[in-house]
């Protein structure tokens, strides 16, 4: 056992030094602009020392007891030959994940573990030239380290028992040093993170490090108080309140999230709400926004209704811009709330809110709605019915790796809202289509070169779009219903920054009943939304939301949840929150190279806010504030409060 573990711990550290190597050299012009090499190497080998001596910790120390017993070395045999085959594959899938997500393997990779079907399709369907030369070049390396290993030689070790707690001792030192640490943690990310790339700072890291630790952060709803440090709660409170907008605090008896929102629309009938959710549908691909002008219709509509140019998302995946626009919750360094465990009952979203005032809302979706919990979450959340591709009421023209095609979804999408009559709904329709392995049907579009690409897929996307309003407005329902539509992420979020605020910038355009068009140019977010729509849809609520009514108050504020960093953007000053570390404040222009940030002195007082709002969600959530209040307290709260707040 002790050599295996020997020759287990040798043959890792090249594996991994390797592949740290090739991968300096394939991004060698941003390893090189973020301070070379020599960073990357030594803190790879800290970390490796670090990981690999709580991998082989308790084997290594069991062998002086253990080695003259031959089913020892099976044992670790198995073990060391298991960790090696996982090291070489996550090292090898490294590249193909950077070119996606400009990160090493993380969080998202295991959430895609959790959905075999939609994966094994995507992966089938899109990369199997990639997929073919990996798992060979993973049978040959792993093949070769598990030879490796059963080369060990066996080691006889004293039958004296002070030698042998003499020997465990000495490898208690040496694991203890190669550890990195004398606390309680050890040696972690943010110690070897060393330059304003966020993806470079990554490269110090294995694959398996990053993903073991994705693991246990899984369903974990840590506060980020032990991620960017505390604040005082009561200032925090009116930090985040000053910031929605909302000035004067809730009154005494009330949750201290809960407030009300006046309706800027009086209305003697609230309106319908329809909230478009575009998959991947980055500012970088729209016209309007000075993108590439693969969205004809969308810019087309944008000059029909309210176009918020300068909105940004929460994160950087699906559940995360959901979880903004469907609840208008903060984004968090925990997962999303769509899989955190205190939110799967109880937790404020819009269809809870809308429920009060006689809604039907309903989830519409061209997949399968148990990807990323979005069945569980809706359903325990307010929502009456989750519509997905099981319960689509016609055969789609096309299915693909992710579901039925866009206009399948926007068919269905039609024939609810047609079918409604009198009842206000809510409907929140989440689109598929553009997402690798870009597959949409053939007819629709004229393909500019590759036709599986993400820019054919958006034109696709687009075209489905501009089919529906045309649609929509000769429908009878046109006229009651105000239409958000809106990205949930784009689709390659990279750059060589610690927050690459350009690819968080997407289109958001409001239009239908009440709307008039206009372009605001106002710094907003994600979670601005859900209270806009209400104002417009002519609902007076009290709910706890931190979000901006937009039709009353200009946040110039933007948060951005990228990976462990926080991003909080405001009047051209973009703070950056990094675990354990201080905090970093950039110059972010509004023209000219959007993610060629400078590094400017830090404001004491940006940075107190933006603190403020990384903490807010998780003190909400851990504390279960963020609940919708009960009828018996809003009804009065509305009757008292609108005698005293102007009305628009």
């Amino acid at each position: 056992m002790l050599a295996v573990g020997w020759y287990f711990l040798i043959m890792a550290m090249v594996v991994l030094t390797v592949s740290r190597v090739c991968l300096c050299l394939w991004l060698r012009e941003r390893v090189r602009a973020a301070g070379g090499w020599w960073p990357v190497l030594k803190g790879g080998w800290r970390i490796d020392a670090s990981f690999l001596a709580m991998v082989a910790g308790i084997p290594l120390l069991l062998a002086p007891w253990v080695d003259p017993f031959e089913p020892a070395r099976w044992l670790a045999l198995v073990w060391f030959g298991v960790w090696s085959l996982v090291l070489v594959l996550l090292e090898i899938a490294t590249p193909q994940f950077i070119i996606e997500y400009d990160s090493r393997p993380n969080r998202l990779f295991v959430a895609y573990l959790t959905q075999p079907r939609e994966v094994a399709s995507m992966l089938w369907c899109g990369y199997k030239p990639v997929l073919f030369a990996g798992v060979l070049l993973w049978l040959v390396v792993g093949t070769g380290a598990i030879v490796w290993l059963c080369s060990a030689p066996v080691w006889l070790v004293s039958a004296l028992w002070w030698q042998r707690l003499a020997l465990m001792a000495g490898l208690f030192v040496v694991l203890l040093v190669g550890r990195g640490s004398l606390g309680h943690r050890p040696l972690n990310a943010a110690r070897v993170a060393f330059c304003g790339d966020a993806m470079v700072n990554m490269l110090p890291l294995n694959s398996t490090f990053v993903v073991v630790n994705a693991i246990k952060d899984q369903r974990s709803d840590r506060p980020a108080a032990a991620v960017y440090g505390a604040m005082d709660e009561a200032r925090m409170q009116a930090l985040v309140r000053t910031a929605s907008g909302l000035g004067l605090p809730p009154a005494a008896t009330d949750p201290p999230t809960q407030n009300l929102r006046p309706a800027t629309a009086m209305l003697s009938r609230a309106r319908n709400i329809v909230i478009i959710v575009e998959e991947s549908l980055g500012a970088q691909f729209t016209g309007c926004l000075g993108g590439s002008g693969c969205t004809p219709e969308l810019d087309a509509l944008a000059g029909q209704g309210w176009l918020l140019a300068r909105l940004f998302a929460t994160g950087t995946r699906s559940v995360r811009g959901l979880e903004a626009v469907t609840a208008g919750f903060l984004p968090t360094p925990a997962d999303a709330v769509f899989k955190l465990p205190r939110s799967q009952r109880g937790f404020f979203t819009l269809a809870a809110l809308l429920g009060q005032h006689g809604y039907h809302s309903r989830f519409v979706y061209g997949g399968e709605a148990h990807f990323d919990n979005m069945k569980g979450f809706f359903l325990g959340n307010g929502f009456d019915e989750v519509v997905d591709l099981p319960k689509f009421q016609h055969k789609p023209v096309f299915t693909g790796s992710w579901g039925a095609c866009d206009e399948d979804m926007f068919d269905e999408l039609h024939r609810r809202l047609s079918d409604d009559g009198d009842t206000p709904t809510l409907t929140v329709a989440f689109t598929v289509s553009n997402h690798s392995p870009w597959e949409y049907p053939t007819g629709r579009i004229t393909p500019q070169g590759e036709p599986a690409s993400v820019e054919n897929t958006v034109r696709y996307a687009d075209w489905a779009l501009g089919r529906f309003f045309e649609r929509a407005r000769q429908s009878t329902y046109w006229g009651d219903t105000v239409f958000a539509v809106v990205a949930d992420h784009d689709a390659r979020v990279v750059g060589a920054s610690l927050v690459p605020v350009a690819r968080f910038h997407i289109p958001a355009l409001l239009l239908g009943a009440g709307v008039e068009p206009r372009r605001d140019e106002g710094v907003c977010s994600q979670v601005d939304l859900a209270p806009t729509l209400l104002s417009l849809a002519g609902i007076n609520a009290v709910h706890p939301m931190p979000g901006a009514d937009l039709t009353r108050h200009a946040p110039d504020r933007a948060i951005m949840q990228y990976g462990a960093n926080y991003g909080y953007l405001s009047g051209g000053h973009l703070l950056v929150l990094e675990p354990q570390r201080p905090a970093r404040q950039f110059a972010w222009p509004t023209a000219g190279t959007p993610d060629a940030m400078q590094a400017e002195a830090l404001d004491p007082a940006l940075a107190e806010v933006a603190l403020a709002h990384a903490l807010w969600p998780g003190w909400a959530y851990f504390n279960e504030f963020y609940r919708l209040p009960r009828v018996a307290q809003v009804r009065p709260a509305v009757e008292a409060r609108l005698a005293t707040q102007p009305q628009g």
